[in-house]
């Protein structure tokens, strides 16, 4: 699998899948807001000073852990809240992820994902629309919260373009690394590999949900608002590799 960064010594590998038409929303946010959820060893990244979170929605396809493909586990839904962290590594910055919270419908990954690598997985009912034509898409995930149906969604038209190197749209899609704070305090890191992405520009994005009853009232006034950037990414095959500490 290619992968535009240089490959450091990781662990083995721990999940294999596809991820595919991935909805990513990202609003501009105050790093205070952030800086309780940065793991030890890790600090904020930001795109030519602004600090962003995404809303992220995909398909999870052809899903093997350690190799082993899990009946009725394979192919499904995630929707997630991120942000940007990075650190130090032997070879360069290492630009990361953190997650606030992770949507799947099965009760099954989110407690194997709390076990291995303690995320912030919640398991909750979860449906989506994917339509793509040769001119026009749209992608919508939903999950069912608080007695209704909240919904991710974004339209767009045309091909999907490569990505534009010093671009938000690289710097949202570009990070191969995940940072988890443990209950202990300390850090795991894992890396997360797949080739550079092709994108969409969204022409019409917005996110409907519950955001204080999943991600917290933190979260409200700029979730509430619409989205500083919204694109879609056709995305690929992915390798998540085993998870090691580093603080």
């Amino acid at each position: 699998m290619t992968d535009p960064q240089p490959a450091p010594a990781t662990g083995g590998r721990f999940l294999t899948a596809a991820w595919r038409t991935l909805v990513m929303l990202n609003w501009e946010v105050d790093p205070g807001i952030l800086r309780p959820f940065v793991p030890r060893g890790t600090e904020l990244d930001a795109w030519q000073g602004k600090t962003f979170v995404s809303a992220v929605g995909f398909l999870f396809l052809g899903t093997r852990v350690l190799g082993i493909p899990v009946p009725f586990h394979r192919d499904f839904e995630e929707v997630n809240l991120r942000f940007y962290v990075g650190r130090q590594g032997p070879e360069g910055w290492r630009r990361g992820v953190c997650f606030v919270r992770e949507i799947v419908p099965r009760w099954a990954i989110a407690t194997l994902a709390r076990a291995v690598y303690n995320e912030r997985y919640v398991a909750l009912p979860m449906r989506h629309r994917v339509e793509i034509s040769a001119d026009a898409g749209e992608a919508e995930y939903a999950w069912a919260l608080g007695g209704r149906w909240n919904t991710l969604r974004a339209r767009f038209a045309g091909s999907p373009a490569p990505l534009v190197p010093g671009s938000e749209e690289e710097f949202i899609t570009e990070h191969y690394w995940g940072y988890t704070a443990q209950r202990d305090g300390g850090t795991v890191e894992y890396r997360v590999e797949h080739p550079s992405w092709r994108v969409w520009t969204a022409s019409e994005a917005a996110l409907d949900a519950d955001v204080a009853a999943l991600y917290g009232v933190e979260f409200s006034q700029a979730l509430s608002q619409p989205p500083s950037s919204a694109f879609v990414a056709d995305g690929s095959p992915i390798v998540v590799r085993r998870p090691r500490r580093v603080a």
